[in-house]
């Protein structure tokens, strides 16, 4: 499954309690507040539900991601099979190497129930309420938890789990995980690192220019 989204100042004095006491929610609001661009390197897991006895199958792919918000990114998968998937504000460009295929799709009509709209496109928490139920989920693995349900029924993810390393007194929440289950039963894990916050990225890193003989599909 391929994936198809700043603080409010508060007094010294009065951060440190409620910092320590925060949950998702928080994080996610601090993240959507705080961070108006940023890249990191990512693996994907992607496991299949078991079927007639057989156990679960996993396929494991990573890559690049970068993205500046609101409704900008790039996903770079490298390995095992190189595709780019690109959001330029106005249409997803999806491109498969081996294929020399690229699909193109009107943004506006495939990001607003996906995760990308939770990571790139939603300024604000408000914002992103519209197309979703968030609840906070318990802290597991020094990492703080929202589930976020779709409220529309025409998409085919059953909900997305976000995890965050919390934010401190000088940092934003940095994102570490999304965890993606569809209404097949199968999840997909993405795990980012070497995060870089509200990094300068060059205008052309949004830009995409289908490759020459490439057959190109537009939806």
């Amino acid at each position: 499954m391929n994936l198809f989204a700043s603080l409010t100042p508060l007094a010294a004095a009065a951060l440190i309690a409620p910092l320590a006491q925060a949950g998702g929610l928080d994080s996610l609001d601090r993240f959507l507040k705080d961070t108006h661009s940023g890249k990191a390197a990512f693996t994907q897991v992607v496991t299949q539900p078991p079927k007639q006895g057989r156990a679960a199958a996993q396929k494991t792919s990573s890559g690049t991601f970068e993205f500046l918000r609101p409704g900008q990114f790039r996903f770079h998968y490298e390995k095992p099979f190189e595709q780019t998937i690109v959001a330029d504000g106005q249409t997803l460009w999806l491109y498969d190497v081996d294929l020399n295929q690229v699909t193109a799709r009107r943004q506006e009509q495939v990001l607003d129930s996906t995760p990308a709209a939770i990571v790139a496109a939603a300024p604000d928490l408000k914002t992103l309420e519209k197309s979703f139920a968030l609840a906070d989920e318990p802290e597991q693995d020094g990492l703080q938890w929202v589930r976020a349900t779709p409220k529309t029924r025409d998409t085919q993810i059953q909900s997305v789990r976000v995890g965050f390393k919390p934010a401190t007194e000088n940092a934003a929440a940095v994102l570490t995980t999304l965890e993606i289950t569809d209404s097949f039963g199968q999840r997909s894990t993405l795990t980012f690192t070497d995060v870089q916050n509200n990094a300068a990225l060059p205008r052309e890193t949004f830009q995409f220019h289908p490759p020459a003989g490439a057959d190109v599909i537009r939806n």
